[in-house]
């Protein structure tokens, strides 16, 4: 099993808060070169459509020296994983949660959007310290 993110249980209580059940934690998916595991798999009942909705989530904190380093390597997972997600569980959408103040300062970099929506990358912003979602990004 793989380490848990700093925020792993912050995230997991302001997804819990949002009304979504985790199903998986953490969510394992396997491909042709091993076995990996997303954070976090959830799944939201929505009553208006009678269908559950289902996410996968990979947090980061990006609390270590370099938030280039640590983007480049979540945007490799998230590539990565999306692509799997895509041929084990179709209607599952992956995120990537990343804190408020990340968000607020490198992810608002020209550069960073750029990327974002390039890569059609969907984010999760959360507060660590309150343990709420602050933003869905589609």
């Amino acid at each position: 099993m793989p380490a848990r993110d700093t925020f792993h249980n912050a995230v997991r209580h302001a997804l819990e808060k949002d009304g979504w059940t985790i199903t998986h934690d953490p969510f394992p998916i396997r491909a042709e070169f091993g076995q990996m595991y997303i954070d976090l798999g959830a799944e939201k009942v929505l009553a208006a459509e009678r269908e559950g909705q289902k996410i996968a989530v990979e947090i980061k904190s990006f609390v270590q020296g370099s938030p280039v380093s640590e983007f480049h390597t979540a945007l490799g997972q998230f590539i990565n994983y999306r692509t799997i997600l895509v041929e084990q569980d179709p209607e599952r959408t992956l995120y990537l949660a990343v804190p408020t103040d990340t968000y607020d300062s490198f992810f608002a970099l020209r550069t960073v959007q750029s990327i974002i929506t390039e890569n059609h990358l969907k984010l999760i912003v959360y507060s660590s310290g309150q343990e709420v979602i602050s933003q869905w990004i589609n």
